[in-house]
C-alpha cells in the first residue's frame, strides 16, 4: 500500500474505535455544537487578513518530525494575531501528532479553525462540530463523488465550511455544490513529492464560485504573489512555519514581508 492507502485503513480501524468510546448523540451535546461559527470564505476575501491558511503540523510521513514540542497557544495566537484568514490544525495522531487538545487551544482565538484529518465518515463531521472547528477537510483522492456529495451535505447542515482538497484534473468531478471551497495540493499524497506549478496549471479549470486554495510547497512570498496573481485566493501553509525553531515569529515576519510586497504592488 501507498501511503495514504495505509492511513486510510488505519483511519477507518480508529473512527470505528472512537465511536465506541464516544456516540455521536454524546458529542452533539458538547456546549459548542451549536455554537456560531466563523466563515473562513469570508475571511479570505477580507481586506484585515492575508490569505494565509496557517497550519500548525507537528509532524508527517514525508518529513518526519517538524517540531514536535512546539506550544500551540502560541502558535496560533500569533497566527490569529498577525492576520492570517484561518488556522489549519491537525487531528490525526499516529501519523502527524495531531490531538483534539491542538485544535481545542486554536478556536479560542475567533480566527475560523480547519481540522485538517482524513475524514471517512459522517461521525468525524460531528467531532469537527463539538470540538469548534469552522470548517472541515474532504479529499478527493480516499474519497468517491458520491462520498464528497454525502458528507459536504452533511457538514454543511452542521454549518460547517467544506474545503474539498483536488490533485489533479480527473478530480474535479468531485466538486459539488455543497462545498465552500477548492484546494489543489502541491503534494502527491501517493509519493508526497511537491510541485507547486501544479497549481497553477490546474486552478484554470475550478468553477468561478469556489474560491481556489493553494496547499503545500509554499515557502516564500514570491511564490504566494505568483499564485495570487494566477487566481487563487488563500494559501495553506504550515511546514515553513512549523519547521522554524519559532514558528508564530516566522509567521509575523513572513506577514510583514508580504505586507510590504504588496503594497510596492498596489503603488
Amino acid at each position: 500500500m501507498n501511503i495514504l492507502e495505509t492511513i486510510i485503513a488505519a483511519k477507518h480501524i480508529e473512527v470505528a474505535a472512537r465511536k465506541k468510546v464516544i456516540p455521536a448523540s454524546k458529542l452533539e451535546q458538547s456546549p459548542l455544537f451549536m455554537r456560531p461559527l466563523p466563515s473562513l470564505k469570508q475571511s479570505l476575501l477580507h481586506p484585515s487578513t492575508n490569505g494565509i491558511i496557517a497550519e500548525f503540523k507537528r509532524k508527517s510521513p514525508s518529513k518526519g518530525n517538524i517540531h514536535l514540542d512546539a506550544d500551540v497557544v502560541s502558535v496560533t495566537k500569533a497566527y490569529a494575531q498577525a492576520g492570517a484568514s484561518g488556522i489549519s490544525v491537525l487531528t490525526d495522531e499516529n501519523f502527524f501528532g495531531g490531538s483534539w487538545s491542538d485544535l481545542d487551544a486554536a478556536i479560542q482565538w475567533g480566527t475560523p479553525v480547519l481540522r485538517k484529518d482524513f475524514i471517512i465518515d459522517e461521525y468525524q463531521l460531528i467531532e469537527a462540530r463539538a470540538h469548534g472547528a469552522a470548517v472541515i477537510l474532504l479529499i478527493a483522492a480516499c474519497l468517491s463523488p458520491q462520498q464528497v456529495k454525502t458528507l459536504a451535505e452533511t457538514a454543511s447542515s452542521l454549518g460547517l465550511e467544506i474545503l474539498l482538497e483536488l490533485h489533479d484534473a480527473s478530480e474535479l468531478e468531485h466538486i459539488h455544490p455543497s462545498v465552500t471551497l477548492v484546494g489543489i495540493n502541491n503534494r502527491n499524497l501517493k509519493n508526497f513529492e511537491v510541485n507547486w506549478h501544479h497549481s497553477i496549471e490546474l486552478a484554470a479549470q475550478i468553477p468561478s464560485e469556489f474560491p481556489a486554495i493553494a496547499e503545500s510547497g509554499i515557502d516564500s512570498v514570491e511564490t504566494l504573489l505568483q499564485l495570487q496573481a494566477a487566481g487563487f485566493s488563500g494559501f495553506l501553509m504550515g511546514e515553513y512555519f512549523m519547521k522554524q525553531a519559532n514558528p508564530a515569529e516566522a509567521f509575523i515576519r513572513f506577514s510583514q514581508t508580504l505586507q510590504q510586497a504588496r503594497n510596492v504592488t498596489e503603488n
